[in-house]
């Protein structure tokens, strides 16, 4: 039995790699030296452009039978959580109608004002803002269809935020969760109120000095409270999760997490609540005084007595002490 020599076919391929590399280095050096070559690579990457179909051909036809499948699955699903939805909110339409009646009954028994609806329109997301400190988004209503700063914005669950910066066909919006935004709330169970301000979280606002002997619970329910006079009262806001008490501390630490779905939604309301009633200012409350009672106030804190009755008694007052001197 004969051993063969390693290179018993000759030194041919022991140079097939050196001539692979020396092509190599001199198309590389040819691509960088001379611009004649990119013309070569584009009429290459045409001839090329077929096969490199023909290859992804059956990948992307895998891909797009799973996609397909994919979505009618996620479609099929989507559609029975939905007739589920139609079915309880039919069920609280029907509960909702007698309860209407009800509390109009209550109204016109208390002489008290009915509530309008609060007139809306929709819009949709467009993009969030980047910036990790900031939790803001941009919706694709503007000023031509009436979006104003300030404007309150729901979706279906509960209070978003509001306007704080509008363009003709867009605006900006102020989540929530932003730790600059704070809006007043009341408990829905009792009617305390406190004050809810973003944590920089989506998942977390903070309830602002809640006082350690206050009748906040686990649970609860918070919504607008109406005392601002931007947000309408009545809509909800966020649920308590957390409230801790600290033994020799004033305020208790409450935590809530917003109810409405601030990294999910697409679709939006944007409230147009009425105007809230003006406070009369300190003219005002002047002018509703009687000039006497004014002027006596003036006297009680130590201020000049102004014009009137009191002031014309005054000069007449000292004009008789100095005839009688």
């Amino acid at each position: 039995m004969s051993i063969k020599p390693l290179f018993s076919h000759g030194p041919l391929p022991g140079y097939r790699l050196i001539l692979c590399v020396a092509a190599a280095a001199a198309l590389m050096f040819a691509d960088t030296r001379f611009t004649r070559m990119e013309d070569v690579r584009a009429q290459l990457s045409t001839l090329v452009a077929p096969v490199q179909w023909g290859v992804s051909l059956p990948s992307d036809v895998l891909n797009w039978g799973a996609l397909a499948l994919s979505d009618q699955r996620a479609l099929v699903e989507e559609n029975r959580r939905l007739r589920e939805q139609i079915l309880t909110l039919s069920h609280r339409v029907q509960r909702m109608a007698s309860l209407t009646a009800e509390n109009v009954r209550l109204r016109e028994l208390l002489s008290a004002a009915q509530q309008d609806e609060v007139p809306f329109i929709t819009a949709e997301l467009l993009s969030l803002d980047p910036d990790p400190f900031t939790h803001q988004m941009v919706l694709d209503r503007g000023r031509r269809d009436g979006v104003y700063v300030g404007q309150p914005v729901m979706d279906a669950s509960g209070l978003v935020g509001q306007i704080t910066a509008v363009s003709a066909y867009s605006s900006r919006v102020l989540l929530l969760a932003d730790a600059s935004h704070a809006l007043p709330v009341q408990v829905n169970r009792n009617g305390l109120r406190f004050i809810a301000q973003g944590a920089g979280d989506y998942e977390a606002l903070t309830v602002r000095h809640v006082p350690d002997t206050a009748d906040i619970r686990e649970n609860d329910l918070l919504t607008t409270s109406g005392l601002a006079g931007r947000f309408p009262a009545g809509y909800p806001v966020a649920r308590v999760i957390r409230v801790e008490h600290d033994p020799g501390e004033p305020f208790a630490r409450v935590t809530a997490a917003p109810v409405a779905r601030l990294q999910r939604s697409r679709h939006f309301l944007l409230l147009f609540p009425p105007p809230a009633p003006s406070v009369p200012g300190e003219g005002e409350w002047d002018r509703e005084l009687s000039e006497s009672a004014i002027e006596a106030a003036r006297m009680l804190i130590g201020l000049p007595p102004q014009g009137g009755l009191l002031q014309e008694q005054a000069l007449q007052d000292r004009a008789l002490q100095e005839e009688e001197r």
